[in-house]
């Protein structure tokens, strides 16, 4: 249950408990307040425990740079620490920040790794059961692992053969492909999550979860809330207080993933996101506009989406290597 927000008192007097008490009221993904947090928690040990309201942009800098020169962080990790500040003191402080001035981590463009198709099909061989079909979406509908997690059953439309990505990053939602090669294996994993769950109403545990205020208005949610890939147990909610059935957990189709990736032999730095990239780039190779695989990876710009084209190369374009030439 990684992703459920930690409780907050109703009425929230410590700094962090304020703070988060605020994120959520604009709406911030759980994901997003829990990084924030831990760069403000970073910022302010740093800082010996000082108060960040009786902090300036002085000490902004600081620590920005203590991160790239002393901890070697990224550019888009030192990017994910200032917004954090900047929200910090521009939303929950109400204090505008001076002119920054802190060190900046370098950032070269990195192309993302692909597999080649027959590759991805040999890293799935050598997976089985839920976390395969959950890899196999990855690869065949480009979704982000906590996406293929979180999936419910009202996510599948088999009848268009597309799958809706709910309130994913960015709190977005898109439609994409569904593979139809999967759809025996997902009616069959549905069939398998719907009798864990009545066999847990049976046994008195509790009801489907469901974010935010819907389940105020939905005291008994239907079947079509139900999570495609369940976890094996039950476990205790901290939001609603009660045990219940949550999804699998990410971590669980990493590492699945992981030993695949090891077992086919592939020297690749690969990872779950890798089946994400192979999507794009296999639909590019195969006459897919930009636009469109844009609107399949949910991408805001155009610009982060056009990163395949690089990787697909040229010689999608019969250009020919010179010592292949005769």
């Amino acid at each position: 249950m990684e992703y459920l927000p930690r409780p907050i008192p109703a009425s929230p007097e410590r700094f962090m408990d304020r703070l988060r008490a605020f994120m959520r009221a604009r709406r911030l993904a759980y994901r997003t307040e829990d990084s924030y947090c831990r760069w403000i928690h970073d910022f302010i040990r740093y800082h010996g425990m000082q108060r960040p309201e009786n902090l300036a942009a002085k000490h902004v800098d600081q620590w920005l740079s203590h991160l790239v020169c002393d901890r070697a962080v990224s550019a888009n990790t030192q990017k994910t620490a200032l917004n954090a500040l900047v929200f910090l003191y521009r939303q929950f402080l109400q204090q505008d920040l001076e002119p920054l001035q802190f060190s900046r981590a370098k950032k070269g463009r990195q192309l993302p790794e692909v597999f080649s198709h027959e590759e991805a099909v040999r890293v799935l061989s050598l997976m089985s059961g839920p976390v395969r079909l959950a890899a196999s979406l990855m690869y065949g509908s480009g979704l982000r692992v906590m996406e293929a997690a979180r999936l419910r059953v009202r996510d599948l439309d088999f009848g268009n053969q597309s799958l809706i990505v709910r309130e994913s990053k960015g709190d977005k939602s898109r439609i994409t492909l569904l593979p139809k090669s999967l759809f025996s294996s997902l009616s069959v994993q549905v069939d398998l999550a719907t009798a864990l769950y009545h066999r847990d109403r049976e046994e008195g545990f509790g009801t489907i979860y469901v974010p935010g205020a819907r389940s105020s208005r939905m005291p008994e949610p239907g079947i079509e809330w139900l999570y495609v890939f369940p976890a094996a147990g039950r476990a205790f909610c901290p939001v609603t207080q009660v045990v219940r059935r949550h999804h699998m957990r990410e971590q669980q189709i990493r590492r699945a993933v992981r030993e695949a990736i090891q077992k086919a032999g592939i020297m690749k730095s690969a990872s779950c996101h890798t089946f994400r990239h192979s999507f794009a780039t296999n639909l590019l190779a195969t006459g897919t506009s930009i636009r469109d695989i844009q609107e399949l990876l949910g991408h805001s710009d155009v610009n982060t989406t056009m990163i395949y084209t690089h990787v697909v190369g040229k010689h999608k374009e019969g250009a020919t290597s010179p010592l292949d030439q005769r």
